[in-house]
């Protein structure tokens, strides 16, 4: 029911936000008409698209910016400041765009009156309801009443994160400890008895609702138990025997045709993480593929006349999850170099399954020059276009390597492989441990963003540019 609840606050708050923006959009294009001269008047098309534009612009900031969230903000100080950031940042894209769109005129009486109206408007819209929430909405008649019911230590972490909870308005009426029923007062909670006293609790108090956190190791009939609260009408809600609050949680509900699961993914990417990330890849390898391309006339030309073989380096590599597929680059080494590998096993830089060599003799002329540029790279686009690999990604190992994986290495390989990523902007010949590259891949993989992935791009452009680490 909160989270219904939630859905609907949130709604709301963008159906509002939108309504604000028209009308203070209205009234700073009446005052800039009352300020200006008739030269200088904003046309009218111009006037209506600047509008849509923010409202569009506001929304996905808002949310950026967690103003859409179904968290509490912890202070009113808090959320001042990030409307303040969000509605600033607005105004600085609207009139970084007008700029480079060419709008003209494009006046000033407009966008300043349109910066305060808007401001303060949304300011006090969020106050009030935000007020609302927190001091009357907890304590009116149809308040949400819950229960709690588990451990101590469960409990108090439910109780946490509902008081952090944005509602229409709920309180905790008490709890039933299963692991100690001697104290009377659990932080803010009243203690209500034990579990056992379930029947009379909900005859006594007006609940509306019960969350069982149980620990996964008591044993007790919940069935029992749940039935008694669907045959007094009791809503309810039951935490997850698997949940560990000391441990990073994916763990999440979620339903197959009506059929209630569990599911726990091991990455930090959602559906939409990897939609935005694939759109990325598919532009970004387009205009790789067209760069490779123009230059593969006078790079297959070098590589043929410094050293026999093919143009393409073509190895099998494994994708996310154990894939299997052929990796593409420059040939940058003698054509029976893989043969050779073995013998240089002994001179292997790295500890662990990975393999580098400082100055390694396969190398060719034109391949050293093709890796200090790295333009050896650039075939793999066409692994990027065929959706094999990502733009930003994990490197991806050899087969050979995999087969060396201690367990915890393995999870490395969950995400798609990258032609860059964090590893190679950290320092792509700095590093020789290959527990270290796992642990940059992981953090990369748990703590993924589109800004982060933008940012890694940026930074491998700048270490090309400066021809760091690459040899």
């Amino acid at each position: 029911m909160i989270s219904q609840q939630v859905y609907l606050i949130v709604n709301i708050m963008m159906l509002l936000d939108g309504i604000i923006l028209i009308v203070t959009g209205q009234l700073a294009y009446s005052i800039s008409l009352e300020v200006v001269s008739d030269s200088n008047v904003m046309a009218w098309a111009d006037y209506i698209g600047s509008v849509l534009s923010l409202m569009f612009l506001n929304n996905y900031l808002m949310g950026k910016n967690e103003l859409y969230s179904v968290r509490r903000f912890p202070s009113y100080r808090v959320m001042v400041y990030a409307l303040l950031r969000t509605v600033t940042l607005d105004f600085i894209i609207l009139t970084t765009g007008a700029m480079l769109i060419g709008i003209r005129p494009f006046p000033r009486s407009f966008l300043v009156s349109y910066f305060f109206l808007s401001l303060i408007s949304l300011l006090l819209i969020r106050l009030s309801l935000y007020y609302y929430l927190d001091h009357f909405a907890r304590s009116n008649f149809n308040a949400w009443k819950i229960l709690l019911v588990g451990s101590e230590a469960r409990i108090k972490l439910v109780a946490h994160a509902l008081e952090k909870q944005r509602s229409w308005g709920h309180h905790i009426v008490g709890c039933l400890i299963v692991d100690d029923k001697d104290s009377q007062e659990r932080g803010n909670l009243r203690n209500l008895g034990g579990i056992e006293e379930i029947d009379s609790v909900l005859r006594k108090y007006e609940i509306d609702e019960v969350v069982f956190a149980l620990p996964k190791e008591y044993p007790i009939e919940l069935e029992k138990v749940l039935q008694k609260c669907e045959e007094m009408g009791v809503a309810l809600k039951i935490v997850p025997g698997l949940f560990n609050p000391d441990l990073p949680q994916r763990l999440r509900g979620e339903s197959l045709l009506g059929i209630p699961t569990l599911a726990y993914y091991s990455g930090h990417i959602s559906a939409s993480g990897w939609f935005y990330k694939r759109l990325v890849d598919l532009l970004g390898g387009l205009f790789g593929f067209l760069l490779l391309l123009i230059m593969y006339p006078l790079v297959a030309l070098m590589i043929k006349v410094d050293s026999p073989g093919p143009v393409f380096f073509k190895q099998e590599r494994m994708g996310r999850n154990g894939r299997k597929f052929y990796l593409y680059k420059f040939r940058t080494m003698v054509a029976d170099a893989e043969a050779k590998q073995s013998e240089l096993l002994k001179e292997n830089e790295m500890r662990g399954p990975m393999f580098k060599v400082e100055g390694d003799p396969r190398i060719t002329r034109v391949g050293r020059f093709l890796r200090k540029t790295s333009l050896d790279e650039f075939p793999q686009f066409i692994n990027v276009l065929k959706g094999e690999m990502s733009l930003v990604g994990t490197r991806p190992p050899t087969p050979n390597e995999v087969k060396q994986y201690e367990d915890w290495h393995r999870r490395r390989i969950s995400s798609k492989p990258g032609i860059t990523g964090q590893w190679q902007v950290s320092g792509r010949n700095k590093i020789n441990n290959f527990s270290e590259v796992v642990k940059l891949d992981l953090e990369y993989i748990d703590n993924w963003s589109f800004s982060k992935d933008l940012w890694i791009l940026c930074k491998t452009v700048w270490v090309v540019l400066a021809r760091k680490g690459a040899k």
